[in-house]
């Protein structure tokens, strides 16, 4: 009889060895440089609030999808900490992912970090654990940290962002504090690429249910660089490497898309046919920002429609695409959701899977309507829909809807366009015009290419903005909101 081979187990001085190297702070004072020279991005501040909140005993779980820079974000953190003048023998950051903490609990390797600094204090320790959803039973193990070590801040991050979400409601209530990292916005991409001078504030206002207005002189180079943002911008690392936009599908599709349906998905909901929710996610990816129906894709694709609805809930839970629900041109709700728009979270992800377009492609309009959506995404509070009804022989559609939260009434209305045209001809808005006059709407929001400025058509006020101003100016508003909540 063969016997069954014993693998060694790791020592413990090695798991010693391998946190003293993921924690330079120890011996330096500071972070490993490749971190502190990369530029924070906008949410950094509102995270960096909750990791510095020490009376609060919660755990903040920082989600996200992949390579959006949550690692560098808590590095960020635990920088922004040094400099306040924590002790660096009290920040400890553990990469859950590292196969050289297999089986072991947060618990035992808090016990570590503490061997690993000779300490035997408790109290006033900041410990940021990556990639957490490695780590089985995870919100078991941290709801006890929690209650154990209240004088602990804790701070974990994860990839896939919904399944975080559902078990640390399951079992963390009251215990954690969630905070969503999307792939950059517009209004990020301008920040860190140092463009902030080519937009300024506008005293001008127009609808779209945001406070803050701007405008650009310089619409020619905004557009230049909405255009590279739709094609590369939804990730820090890929805006700054000319290496990873010459192949974007080597980079973002291997490194983000693969990995999350080859790997994460399956292990978290034990799918089978890996390439069946492969060829799902290409398909929607092609099609962002169209209207589409389970019933047409399970005849066209031969998977049964119960089975597509639960890929698309995993493809939501990865935060790759999200679904938009239509009204009536009553904004009434439908009681059976037959159609509705599914979007990629970020237009970039299209351009890894097939290529990158130019901004007179037939696809880019769908693409530009991605980008905006791309954008409300941010407000994970507030999800807009969009209308579509028949009239007559015709049917009639209005990109953007936001509903009233207490009367459920329409507040505003947004028609996304890439063409000057309906600038010239505004009485071919027949959609939104006809939207407007139903539900007593005075005004609503036309985007253009770079055409801006406001026309009164049958009572209505269309305010024209260009797509990359409008897409810039909701993630200003939205980080602002986000501040507030």
């Amino acid at each position: 009889m063969a016997k069954k081979l014993k693998l060694p187990p790791i020592s413990e001085e090695l798991v010693l060895s391998r946190l003293r190297f993921e924690n330079p702070w120890w011996i330096s004072g500071k972070i490993d440089p490749e971190y502190h020279k990369m530029q924070p991005r906008l949410y950094f501040g509102l995270l960096h609030q909750l990791v510095s909140e020490t009376g609060v005993k919660r755990a903040v779980v920082l989600m996200g999808p992949r390579r959006v820079g949550k690692t560098v974000m808590m590095h960020h953190s635990i920088q922004k900490l040094l400099d306040d003048g924590v002790n660096p023998e009290k920040i400890a950051f553990i990469s859950i992912d590292n196969p050289i903490y297999l089986y072991m609990g947060l618990e035992q390797l808090f016990s570590l970090v503490r061997k690993a600094v000779a300490s035997d204090d408790l109290s006033d320790w900041y410990l940021f654990f990556d990639e957490i959803q490695y780590l089985k039973d995870w919100e078991v193990h941290l709801k006890v940290m929690v209650d154990s070590y209240p004088r602990a801040k804790i701070i974990v991050s994860g990839s896939a962002a919904a399944a975080l979400r559902l078990k640390s409601n399951e079992s963390g209530a009251g215990r954690f504090t969630e905070f969503m990292l999307p792939p950059l916005t517009f209004h990020e991409y301008i920040q860190l690429k140092k463009l902030d001078h080519l937009i300024r504030p506008s005293s001008i206002a127009w609808n779209g249910n945001v406070n803050k207005f701007f405008t650009s002189s310089h619409l020619t180079e905004v557009n230049k660089h909405f255009i590279d943002y739709i094609n590369f911008g939804g990730y820090p690392e890929v805006i700054f490497s000319e290496t990873i936009q010459a192949n974007p599908g080597r980079y973002i599709k291997s490194d983000i898309v693969d990995k999350v349906l080859l790997r994460d998905l399956p292990s978290l909901y034990g799918i089978q046919d890996v390439q069946e929710l492969n060829a799902f996610f290409t398909t929607l990816a092609y099609y962002s920002g169209n209207e589409v129906s389970l019933d047409v894709l399970s005849k066209s694709s031969g998977i049964d429609k119960n089975l597509l609805k639960k890929y698309l809930e995993y493809l939501e839970a990865a935060f790759l695409v999200r679904v938009i629900h239509r009204v009536d041109d009553t904004a009434k709700k439908f009681q059976r959701a037959n159609f509705y728009k599914v979007f990629l979270t970020n237009p970039s992800l299209r351009s890894a899977l097939f290529a990158p377009l130019e901004a007179t492609d037939d696809l880019f309009g769908s693409m530009v309507e991605t980008a905006v959506f791309s954008q409300w995404i941010h407000r994970y509070w507030f999800t807009p829909w969009y209308a579509r009804w028949t009239n007559g022989k015709f049917q009639r559609e209005v990109d953007m809807v936001g509903l009233d939260n207490k009367s459920l009434k329409p507040a505003w209305a947004v028609e996304v366009k890439w063409s000057n045209r309906y600038y010239e001809r505004p009485e071919e808005l027949k959609s939104i015009l006809q939207f407007c006059e139903k539900n007593n709407l005075k005004s609503a929001l036309v985007t253009t290419i770079d055409k801006e400025g406001t026309i009164e058509k049958n009572g209505i006020t269309l305010n024209f903005v260009p797509s990359s101003i409008y897409a810039y100016t909701v993630g200003v508003n939205t980080l602002e909101i986000r501040g507030k909540l």
